[in-house]
């Protein structure tokens, strides 16, 4: 097999996938909850600040500093207010589906090399819990 993959049949093959990815109407309406969310400062400027707020108090912690009951209940307060936000939860929603499409792909992708075949459904009933879970 030619390790040069410029314009090989894997990538002509793999574009096609993306193509039909594309395609689905589930990947329209995750598009769409994405963009939602990236044009609306509002539900973005409220998303970062909970992010750097959490950032902040990990580094806090990582230092060894002890954070206060007052820190902890204001930052719960601010996560549920985002997480309140039907244009931060549908983004993030949309984030955790298009995690899941990525997993698949790769798992299939990953199951493939691994067993010298196309994998069938079984192959991923075989009591893994995924890529690196390590219980096997």
């Amino acid at each position: 097999m030619e390790t040069n993959l410029e314009e090989g049949v894997i990538v002509q093959k793999t574009k096609e996938l993306c193509e039909t990815i594309l395609k689905q109407p589930e990947f329209q309406s995750i598009q769409s909850r994405i963009d939602q969310f990236t044009s609306n400062e509002s539900a973005k400027a409220q998303f970062d600040a909970l992010n750097e707020k959490g950032e902040f108090l990990h580094h806090k912690q990582h230092e060894g500093v002890t954070l206060s009951p007052a820190e902890v209940a204001d930052f719960e307060k601010e996560r549920d207010l985002v997480l309140a936000n039907p244009v931060i939860r549908s983004f993030l929603d949309a984030q955790h589906e298009v995690h899941k499409i990525q997993e698949t792909v790769g798992s299939y992708v990953g199951k493939t090399f691994e067993l010298g075949r196309v994998p069938k459904k079984d192959d991923f009933d075989a009591g893994s819990c995924g890529a690196g879970c390590g219980c096997h």
